[in-house]
């Protein structure tokens, strides 16, 4: 349940079609902010508009087509959000897949790919809503990062490498925009439940193997202490604490929502 009246504040969610983005989205519509997502696929973007609409019936909600890697794309969506709502409080930075590849076979393009990603995935929207964030009297900016920051993978050489940079980026971006009174955090993610993870279940599953029973075996072979994937919902909550005033003595900072799978102390 949430403790927190949002009324008169505007979020905004990049990458909010699907997983945890709409799953944040309907956090700050239940505690009556309005709402702008965005997302690069239009059909998946009417769609999350369609089953916000449907659950928030009197919600303030702009629903914008963007890739966020497109400089044009994000400028038009600020205008846009700045046309419908005047103002935005908070932004989630939330897009990017990890890329599953080793020193070895991983091409030049592929490392640019990724760091292009992971990066302006963050640095344009928040460069295009800085000014409005600036203006508001509580901004906050926070970005979906990645266990992988302090925790890299060999198998994922070029993602671990550029999430570590976001975790340093995050930390510089908080440091100087705090005398400009806009907070800057990031949450760590582990294993979420996502479209992907489904996809690999409808293929790699046993037959008559259920979602919980294949998801749970792969816990535990990746020793999550849980014992389980997350839920998009619960990488959101914590999304939503780190966004709004209920943790507005905090920036620079991160939440580990990993299940307990890091092994730093």
């Amino acid at each position: 349940m949430i403790q927190i009246d949002l009324s008169g504040q505007v979020a905004v969610v990049t990458g909010g079609t699907s997983g945890i983005g709409l799953a944040t989205a309907r956090l700050f519509l239940q505690a009556g902010a309005s709402v702008a997502i965005c997302g690069r696929d239009a059909d998946r973007l009417a769609s999350a508009e369609s089953a916000l609409r449907d659950a928030f019936p009197n919600a303030k909600l702009l629903a914008v087509r963007c890739d966020v890697l497109d400089a044009a794309d994000v400028t038009r969506f600020a205008q846009d959000v700045q046309t419908a709502f005047g103002r935005i409080d908070m932004l989630v930075n939330n897009a990017g897949q990890g890329r599953v590849s080793t020193f070895a076979d991983t091409t030049d393009e592929a490392w640019r790919e990724e760091l292009d990603l992971k990066y302006f995935s963050i640095i344009r929207p928040t460069r295009a809503f800085l000014p409005m964030l600036e203006a508001s009297s509580q901004g906050a900016i926070v970005c979906v990062n990645s266990l992988l920051a302090l925790q890299p993978e060999a198998h994922m050489v070029a993602t671990s490498s550029a999430r570590a940079g976001v975790l340093n980026l995050v930390k510089s971006l908080a440091v100087e925009l705090a005398p400009r009174g806009v907070r800057v955090n990031s949450i760590l993610i582990g294993i979420v439940e996502s479209g992907q993870w489904r996809r690999r279940y409808q293929t790699q599953a046993e037959a008559g193997q259920s979602w919980e029973a294949w998801t749970g075996e792969l816990a535990r072979q990746k020793k999550i202490p849980l014992g389980r994937f997350g839920r998009p919902e619960e990488a959101a909550q914590a999304l939503f604490y780190l966004a709004t005033p209920l943790s507005s003595y905090t920036t620079g900072s991160h939440i580990d929502v990993s299940g307990g799978v890091a092994r730093h102390v």
